[in-house]
């Protein structure tokens, strides 16, 4: 794989010899940390990924948007640091490679989307950035390589992967999930299922709705958002098991199960004229059902008579009687 520019754009001096030479290829994973600094007298620092939370991490060929970083590193060994001063006609993005940098570092409701309008008229949003967006110059990036890992020698994030490998892995997840749930490891559980889940909305995002490919991503899907949210009923986050029910019931309007769990989480919600529709629904489906609707249409009665009892305490507490006490003597 070659991308590299001319050699008479980017000027390379080495600071520290590496310790192997490693063959690149498309997928090679490559992890590093990096300076860069202005090519003025001063040298003045723009970014130093030591101060961020983890090194940068480049994966060869996936179009990165700053295409001067995937040729630089491809001309280093494992543990080398080297500099390079890049023209500036390689680094017209990096103001905006940057700034995708350090938002990520900030949460999540402080980011700010950046367009070309909003550039326009409000800038990029950082006042050094703004300035080499403006006045564009070379830069020098000085490189350490941490690690240099094949395509077979990592597991692959879900951006990485081919549409078959995606579908492999969600159900790789659904079984990692399934036994967490039954080592009563809820957390795992609902990470692989919340995960999986991610994966197939990637899929169906692809998709015409309610085509042949989308209708099946979606069974794919129901057992998923079934298993989540039985784990969110043990958690007793009933509002989470309703809304992931009703997603199901979107899909499979005779999903037994989603209306059964949909109604024992109202329940637990206090929406009692909702849990015995859920319920009562579930009993239609299904009639073996029917002892456990009962049972569940008795503790729902139960409940909405301690909850009447309750409310009529809240609103007429002149009607609470006091334990009588003897007057002083």
């Amino acid at each position: 794989m070659d991308c590299s520019p001319p050699d008479t754009l980017i000027l390379k001096s080495i600071v520290h010899t590496g310790t192997k030479v490693v063959p690149f290829r498309d997928g090679t994973r490559v992890k590093f940390h990096y300076q860069t600094r202005k090519c003025d007298e001063s040298r003045t620092l723009i970014d130093d990924s030591r101060t961020q939370q983890k090194p940068m991490e480049l994966v060869l060929g996936k179009k990165f948007k700053l295409e001067v970083w995937e040729s630089i590193v491809q001309q280093m060994a494992l543990h080398e640091v080297a500099r390079f001063r890049c023209d500036k006609s390689l680094v017209m993005q990096y103001p905006f490679v940057s700034k995708t940098i350090r938002d990520a570092q900030k949460p999540r409701e402080e980011r700010k989307h950046c367009c070309g309008m909003t550039v326009q008229n409000e800038g990029i949003g950082y006042k050094d950035l703004d300035e080499l967006f403006t006045n564009p110059q070379d830069l020098e990036f000085t490189i350490e390589i941490l690690s240099i890992e094949s395509p077979e020698e990592y597991e692959k994030e879900s951006w990485q992967l081919s549409d078959n490998e995606k579908r492999s892995l969600v159900e790789k997840l659904r079984e990692q999930g399934n036994a967490a749930y039954k080592a009563n490891n809820l957390t795992a559980a609902l990470e692989a299922y919340s995960y999986a889940t991610g994966i197939i909305e990637q899929l169906m995002l692809k998709e015409k709705p309610h085509e042949p490919e989308w209708n099946e991503l979606a069974q794919m899907k129901v057992p998923l958002l079934l298993n989540y949210s039985q784990c969110k009923l043990y958690e007793k986050d009933y509002y989470a098991v309703i809304e992931h029910c009703t997603e199901v019931l979107k899909y499979d309007q005779n999903c037994v199960k989603a209306w059964f769990r949909r109604g024992r989480a109202h329940a637990g919600a206090w929406n009692f004229d909702r849990a015995r529709t859920d319920f009562e629904r579930a009993a239609e489906l299904d009639s073996n059902l029917q002892p456990s609707v009962r049972k569940e249409l008795a503790k729902l009665q139960e409940q909405q008579r301690l909850r009447d009892i309750e409310d009529k305490l809240n609103f007429f507490p002149e009607n609470i009687l006091l334990p009588q006490t003897s007057e002083p003597s």
